[in-house]
């Protein structure tokens, strides 16, 4: 294939995968694929996929704020626990054999599509139902950590572990939960990137071409989080957690 095809391939997947993550998780497992395929291995993909994922998160990140759906007193609050989860993450992931990584991918998808099913309240919070403050949760502060250092170590799928912990423990709505998860993995990709940066593992073009489409379908998600009904995102977010559960099974 020749190259300007993979490029397109990455501006198409990127922008589905922009789509994907700001409204659920679950996009690097179509874009880190789609960068192995140019015949990065996997260490390098991973890096140059964070490039995507940092420039998604700006793009939504400014949609929600726009629309008025961005908790603002909420983001270092929040922030705090993922940013020190997700330095541990990427330090981790540079020594870390590839073994573990399908295996922990795996067990998060499965355990985020059993709590949807079984417990559907615990991603979908009533309209009315007053958010806690992080700082009076326990739980919402290990979620965070949890999903800081999943981040900084894998990203894929990562979205699904922090809207659990934003929903879950801390009780805010699908949209508003979206709007602080897209800021959180802003914070613990940035992290990320660097530590990539100075091991030299990022490729710079393919990563920006990527990052071209998930911005692009970051802005459209915004618009559609704002417009759909709760129950809408929550199936949607359903069937993104069964999809990356059965894409992980293809990673290698």
């Amino acid at each position: 294939m020749a190259v300007e095809w993979f490029y397109l391939l990455l501006l198409v997947t990127g922008f589905i995968a922009g789509i994907i993550n700001t409204l659920a998780g679950g996009g690097s497992n179509l874009t880190l694929p789609a960068l192995m395929m140019m015949g990065m291995p996997a260490d390098v993909a991973n890096a140059t996929n964070r490039v995507g994922v940092l420039l998604q998160c700006v793009s939504a990140a400014k949609g929600f704020h726009r629309y008025g759906k961005l908790p603002v007193e909420a983001i270092f609050p929040v922030m705090l626990p993922t940013l020190f989860g997700g330095a541990l993450g990427a330090a981790a992931a540079v020594i870390a054999p590839n073994e573990i990584l399908k295996p922990l991918l795996l067990v998060t998808m499965i355990g985020m599509a059993v709590i949807i099913l079984v417990s559907p309240s615990v991603v979908a919070p009533g309209q009315d139902e007053q958010p806690k403050r992080v700082q009076d949760s326990p739980t919402g502060i290990a979620g965070l950590m949890f999903a800081g250092f999943y981040g900084g170590f894998v990203q894929a799928g990562v979205g699904f572990v922090l809207l659990a912990a934003i929903t879950g423990a801390l009780r805010y709505d699908l949209v508003r939960a979206n709007a602080l998860k897209v800021i959180c993995t802003l914070g613990f990709t940035l992290i990320a990137l660097l530590i990539f940066i100075a091991d030299d593992l990022v490729q710079w073009l393919p990563g920006l071409v990527l990052a071209a489409g998930t911005m692009s379908g970051a802005s459209v998600a915004v618009k559609f989080a704002i417009k759909v009904e709760a129950k809408v995102l929550k199936w949607f977010l359903l069937l993104m957690t069964l999809f990356a559960s059965a894409a992980a099974l293809f990673i290698q």
